[in-house]
Order: C-alpha cells, then structure tokens, then sequence
C-alpha cells in the first residue's frame, strides 16, 4: 500500500505532505521523516463542520465549544503523498488580464512576523492557522490575530496554511493599514481603554458608596440598640427607686401606727379597731420628715446614713459623689485584703480624707457602721482583724454602688 503521510521518527507526529514535515523539522529540528500508510485523521465536527486532525484536536474542541459528535473522514480524504513539494498554479484575479488567463505563477506560503507567530504558537495555536491569522488580519499585532480567529474558528480551512502568488510574498510582511490608519487605529484603542478605566472606577464608587450606605445602617442600627438599652436600664433605676419609695413609705406608715397606739395605751384608751382606721396619705406624708426614721438592719442604717450625707450636701452633688467613691475604695480594699492593716487604719487628719470624707457629715459615721471603730483619742478609725465582717462589707459595697449609680437615690 502507498503511503499517505509522513511520520517524524523522533515524535512520532503525522504530516499530511512534504510542505508540512518541512514546517515541522523547522520548528522541532526534528529531520528523521519516513513514508506511513497510516494517515492523517480527518474527524469533522458534526454540528459546525470543524474539520479536527487528531484526538488532542477533536477534544480542544469539544473543551471550547461543548460539540461532542464527530464523524471519521480519515478514508475519504486519504490520498497517497507526494514527495515532490507542491507548487500550485493560479491566476492572478487583480493583476492579470483575460488575455493572460493561461499563465500560471506559482504559490507559496505567505511571510509573517516570526516574532508575532511565536507569541501565537506559545499561547496553543498551530503553525497554519497561526500563519493565516496574521496574514488575513494585516500582520499588525497579535490582538488582531486572536481576534480574526475567534470570528473565523468555523471556517473549514482556518487549519490549512494560507497561499499566496510568489510575487506578492514580499508583500506580505507590509502592514494593511496606513500610517494614518495606525494612529486613528491607536487613538480608538486608547480611548477604548479610557472609558473602560472610567467603567470600573464608576463601578468601584457604586461598590464604595453601597459599603458606605450599609455600614452607616449598621451604626444607625447600634446606636438605636444602645439608646433602647439604655432607656430599659432607667426605666429599671425608677422602678427599684419606687419600689424604695414605697417602702419608706410603707415603715413611715408603720411607725405612725405603732406611736398612735403606744399614746392610746399611755392614756389608757382602748386600741383602735383596724376596720375603723382610715389613714390619710397627706397627713403621712406632711409628718413623714418631722418623724425620725430608725432602720431595723444594719444595710438600712447604711442606706439611711448615704441619704443623709446626700441630703446635706445636697448643693454640691461632685463633692457627694467624690465622697461615696472614696468610701468605696476604702470598703473594698478592706474586702480584698483583710489580713493589710494599712487597709483597715485611717488617720483622722489626714487631709486628703478630711477634704474627701472626714469633712463632710455621716462619712464617718458610715465608716463607723462598717465596723471602724475610733483608738488612740480619736486620731485614728480601725477596723480590728478579727472584726472583719465580709457580709456588713457587702452590704457597704452594695449600698455605695447604689448610691453612686442611681440618679434618684435620697430624692426623698
């Protein structure tokens, strides 16, 4: 059997003619060639008619364009190969005449940019249909080049290399386009990517502003959060200040019930039925700061002594607070180190306790209540080891935080 194609003896690759081993070898430096009577595959694309030369090929196409069914053309195009290079015989339809129509030139395979063929060859694309590109779209660029083949993909013979007369293969390297074409041509390019840089930063200004929009949201958001809380938080400090209010008013009411009857009992009146007893809220409440009020627990006397301190310096609510601060930090060093004597002695004259504490009246008193006890004539308030009571300190700390964080504490 003839053969009908060449097969390198170093790759193993099949070449369809001498022209296309001569291409190889100049590419691959590969130069062992022999006759095959294998031949070239011929698998065309069922649904664009894409004509694929081998199985690499036929899957590449498949990859870009999903097209699966090809059909086995390899015995129908299968030819035995000359070994003589080919030279075809044309007529040229620009420059020839009617009465030259018999003269045949002969047809050779157009030059391109080997620099620009390179580029293409080394991004996947074979020699011919790299070749044809850069003829047919000017020989200017490789933009130019990938574009004519995605627009000519399905044309039948995008893979067979481009022919052209002998005397015009000189011209093929010359570009199509005029100097002033070029420039237009650059000018169009730059002002593409002018307004393709003005898209994006368009874009990313929507992106940012969108970002700016939602995080102002989420602070919005925040802070609404925080004023309900906070609002929640007061609603609770007037809560627990009525429930206070209610029972002062409750002891106050109490304590006029036990003197009204210790008088009937003193004049020897009989007691009072309780279904006839109707007291009188105004009549409470205008004996209520003429009648002393003597807490039952030690947190109450406590409690009692803040609101005093409070009451009687109610002008100057900083030096009030300051004080209750102080008094807290004293409490509380006590609470944390019990076994520090320097803790639990206070000198009396001191002056940053007397500008403090000392100065202004029931801070020693609170003191007093918290166990201090004043030694060595009055100089200094101790608080003996063994008398440390951690529960009277709990209650101080207790009663101090309540009064440094309730805006209504002492309003009665």
């Amino acid at each position: 059997m003839a053969g009908v194609s060449l097969k390198c003896g170093d790759c193993g690759a099949l070449l369809k003619s001498v022209q296309e081993a001569q291409e190889h070898a100049e590419l691959t430096s590969h130069s062992n060639f022999s006759e095959s009577t294998e031949a070239v595959l011929n698998l065309v694309c069922t649904a664009c008619g894409k004509p694929c030369r081998s199985k690499t090929d036929s899957d590449l196409h498949t990859k870009r364009t999903g097209h699966t069914e090809f059909v086995d053309k390899t015995l129908e195009a299968a030819k035995p190969i000359s070994l003589e290079v080919p030279k075809v015989a044309m007529e040229s339809e620009d420059t020839v005449d009617a009465s030259s129509s018999n003269q045949a030139e002969e047809m050779v395979v157009p030059e391109v940019d080997k620099m620009l063929l390179e580029e293409l060859e080394a991004m996947g694309f074979a020699t011919a249909r790299a070749t044809r590109a850069l003829h047919y779209s000017g020989n200017t660029s490789v933009e130019a080049a990938v574009n004519w083949v995605v627009e000519h993909e399905n044309d039948p013979d995008i893979d067979q290399m481009p022919m052209v007369l002998a005397n015009t293969k000189a011209e093929a390297l010359k570009p199509s386009l005029t100097p002033e074409d070029v420039k237009l041509k650059a000018q169009e390019l730059k002002e593409r990517a002018r307004k393709k840089k003005e898209e994006e930063e368009k874009r990313m200004e929507r992106e940012r502003e969108k970002e700016r929009i939602r995080i102002g949201k989420e602070l919005l958001e925040a802070k609404r959060i925080e004023e309900e809380n906070e609002r929640k938080r007061l609603l609770a400090l007037r809560k627990a200040e009525k429930e206070e209010e209610k029972r002062a008013r409750e002891k106050i009411r109490q304590k006029l019930e036990e003197d009204k009857a210790e008088r009937r009992r003193r004049l020897g009146l009989p007691p009072e039925d309780p279904a006839a007893v109707k007291p009188s809220a105004p009549v409470v409440e205008e004996k209520k700061s003429m009648l002393p009020v003597r807490p039952a627990t030690k947190a109450e006397q406590m409690r009692e002594c803040l609101r005093s301190l409070k009451h009687n310096h109610k002008d100057d609510e900083a030096k009030v607070k300051r004080a209750f601060q102080t008094l807290l930090t004293y409490i509380g060093n006590v609470a944390k180190n019990p076994d520090e004597e320097k803790f639990r002695k206070i000198r009396l004259n001191n002056q940053t306790f007397q500008d403090r504490v000392g100065a202004l009246k029931g801070g020693i008193e609170f003191l007093e209540l918290s166990g201090f006890a004043k030694i060595e004539g009055g100089e200094f308030l101790l608080l003996p080891r063994e008398k440390v009571d951690m529960a009277i300190l709990n209650s101080a700390g207790s009663e101090l935080n309540s009064a440094i964080n309730n805006p209504f504490f002492g309003v009665l």
